[in-house]
């Protein structure tokens, strides 16, 4: 004897195997966005982003294009109009270059400079740390000890020595960050590797016959990936910090790769003959830009953190 399922029932069931799997990161977003703080850093985050990308189309002027920049209206004050009508916001510089388009083109390179080399460093630190614990042994010994020995140098001053050997250019000082950055994600992401490869996910791998490079970045790699998430925040800032200071200090980027630091620079040394503009103006978007990411990365480690999950 058959009994009739209900339609209601039928519809029910239908309606559940339908419906799509929860996403992941819904309950992350849910309790991230519980900060208020972290919410507006985020913001701040996305609308320096958009300033960065659609930065030449929005500023007045190419401030590298000598054809636009006429030296006579150098060091004007912020709010000045100049005879032919031409209005500068933020003032000029030494040069004659708007501060505000010398500023949307300088936060483009640094937020370049520090997303490239975050995500190059995420790449070889990731890969390393992952090999280190799945392989143990002898691979994990040395691949460990290499890391101790880079992070017990300073970043900056190893940064110093890659771009004394190297010169200056964009592409040297992405490569001298990703040196001093990588072996904080080896570290991290082995430690969490070494919990993850016990579980019988990985064993359940290995009895179906996957290969080791399959098991490493396709099972391993996605579960390690909350650490890597929070460290490569804090890191994006750390680089964009580093970079500002290699070209506060001369050995970043050259003047025709202009950043945030090299316009910090390039007004120092008049800061204190009333000119505080041309130093005051980069050095406030800079910090702001570096104080907002650090705060969304401190409440990613909270929420992310599975000692404070509910």
């Amino acid at each position: 004897m058959s009994v009739v399922e209900p339609a209601s029932a039928r519809e029910e069931v239908a309606a559940v195997a339908a419906a799509k799997p929860p996403s992941r990161w819904r309950p992350v977003w849910q309790e991230y966005r519980e900060s208020p703080g972290a919410v507006v850093a985020l913001a701040v985050c996305m609308i320096l982003l958009a300033l960065a990308v659609f930065g030449q189309w929005i500023a007045p002027q190419n401030p590298y294009d000598l054809t636009e920049i006429s030296f006579f209206d150098s060091r004007l004050p912020p709010l000045s109009t100049t005879p032919e009508g031409t209005f500068y916001l933020l003032g000029t510089d030494n040069q004659g270059r708007d501060m505000l388009s010398a500023m949307l083109y300088g936060l483009r390179t640094s937020l370049f400079v520090g997303v490239a080399s975050g995500v190059l460093a995420i790449a070889v630190g990731v890969s390393l740390g992952l090999v280190a614990a799945y392989a143990g042994g002898a691979v994990d010994a040395m691949i460990m000890r290499v890391v101790d020995f880079m992070l017990g140098f300073p970043t900056i001053l190893v940064a110093l020595m890659m771009l004394a050997i190297l010169g200056q250019g964009i592409e040297k000082v992405i490569l001298a960050l990703v040196l001093v950055q990588w072996a904080y994600f080896a570290r991290a992401v082995r430690a969490t590797a070494l919990t993850e490869r016990s579980k019988e996910y990985i064993e359940a791998a290995r009895s179906l016959g996957l290969g080791h490079t399959r098991i490493v970045f396709g099972h391993l790699a996605p579960n390690c990936m909350p650490p890597v998430i929070v460290i490569g925040t804090m890191q994006v800032a750390s680089a964009i910090s580093a970079e500002a200071t290699l070209s506060f200090l001369g050995l970043g980027l050259p003047i025709t790769e202009p950043s945030l630091g090299l316009l910090i620079s390039n007004g120092f040394n008049v800061m204190l003959a009333g000119l505080y503009w041309i130093s005051v103006f980069p050095g406030l978007l800079l910090l702001t830009l570096i104080f907002a990411i650090n705060i969304v990365g401190d409440r990613l480690r909270e929420v992310l953190n599975p000692r404070n999950a509910r």
